[in-house]
């Protein structure tokens, strides 16, 4: 019996992840991406895997699923991972009561956290600045890559192991039946064909996307040079505004109160949708962001204005400063604006279109795909 083949549009981390579980499912996979290497947003994150951010339930087992593959791939490969957790630090009372409430929640939910002092977290966090530090909450699910590192080397991985064949430089223009057409006359076809495009979604299916509530999403982040041997620090940190930004903790009781603060004293920073965390890689450089700005189209330029506000409030809990930065850029991403966490659509018979991660692409994509496969495709 013939082997079912399969082609992925996109070499982001989406289409990384469909390639993968399709190989499993003993799909022939090809994957057609139209740069050199991927260069979007898979690239340009933090590359936190970060399970902490996800409602309990579905989300979060497919975080802790996606961890774990990623664990699995780096011990095959040269991919640098690494399961530092995360802490989450607060300096006024509204803070470490989220907190404290927080971790009764996610203790019942069986989760790994742990609720820690002032005192307890310098003894191990000794970086977080001390001045009116009340405490913090510590999650051990928490992974980090370097993205740049991993999407670099996972088709080399992914073809060794399961003889995905990449095509670089060739930007699909049109399907029809299970065709896909490339400048002028190039085609290739397969049994399905999967777009994971992020994005980059006007390429194909426009006016299919112009009717769905997606937009896309800019973010600013920063990289500091390598730090010294001594600057580690030992896990991926967030100020109080992140408690404001994800799911999994809009069910502590006194998040309001909190929201309440920050409206009056952070209103700037709500309102250009900024958060302030930080993350270090094996390379010891420290990845800080980030900012977020919603629409379809964006200027081509950062502001250095908002880098000096994620800065400026990173010395809330952390001691780096301008003089640290050696690199600033920006991503964009698709993002549901319907509350969704993720967009599966057939447009057309053996035809899928896998999109809207948000920014959980990094956490949520190798479980998502394994769901996919099991569930949407023949």
């Amino acid at each position: 019996m013939q082997q079912q083949s399969a082609i992925v549009i996109g070499a982001g981390i989406v289409g990384l992840a469909m390639a993968r579980a399709l190989s499993i499912k003993g799909y022939t996979v090809s994957v057609f991406d139209k740069s050199h290497a991927a260069c979007g947003a898979s690239v340009r994150n933090f590359g936190m895997v970060w399970p902490i951010g996800q409602p309990a339930g579905a989300l979060y087992n497919r975080a802790i699923r996606t961890r774990d593959i990623w664990k699995e791939i780096a011990a095959e490969s040269t991919i640098w991972c690494k399961q530092t957790g995360s802490l989450h630090v607060a300096y006024n009372a509204e803070e470490w009561q989220v907190l404290q409430e927080l971790e009764q929640q996610f203790n019942t939910e069986q989760r790994n956290v742990l609720l820690l002092n002032a005192k307890e977290v310098l003894s191990q966090y000794p970086l977080v600045n001390k001045q009116n530090l009340l405490g913090g909450l510590f999650s051990a699910d928490e992974l980090l890559v370097d993205p740049r590192q991993a999407i670099e080397l996972l088709p080399e991985y992914l073809t060794k192991k399961y003889n995905v064949q990449f095509y670089w430089n060739k930007c699909v223009t049109q399907i029809t039946e299970s065709i896909i057409t490339i400048g002028a006359n190039e085609q290739h076809s397969a049994n399905i064909i999967v777009v994971c495009s992020g994005a980059d979604f006007e390429t194909l299916y426009p006016e299919l996307f112009a009717t769905l509530p997606i937009t896309k999403c800019k973010l600013q982040m920063q990289r500091t040079a390598a730090m010294p041997t001594n600057f580690r620090l030992n896990t991926a940190i967030c100020g109080g505004l992140s408690l404001l930004h994800y799911s999994s903790f809009k069910d502590a009781p006194s998040l309001p109160l909190l929201q309440k603060k920050m409206q009056a004293e952070y209103s700037n920073y709500l309102a250009n949708g900024i958060h302030v965390m930080a993350a270090q890689n094996n390379l010891n450089e420290i990845t800080i962001g980030d900012t977020h700005e919603y629409g379809i189209g964006f200027a081509p330029f950062d502001s250095m204005e908002m880098n000096k506000l994620v800065l400026d409030y990173l010395q809330l809990f952390l001691p780096i400063t301008q003089q640290y930065i050696a690199q600033t850029w920006y991503g964009i991403y698709p993002k549901l604006t319907n509350g969704e966490t993720e967009l599966i659509l057939s447009p057309q018979k053996n035809v899928f279109i896998v999109n809207g991660l948000g920014g959980a692409g990094m956490t949520l994509s190798f479980g998502l795909a394994e769901e996919i496969v099991a569930t949407h495709l023949p």
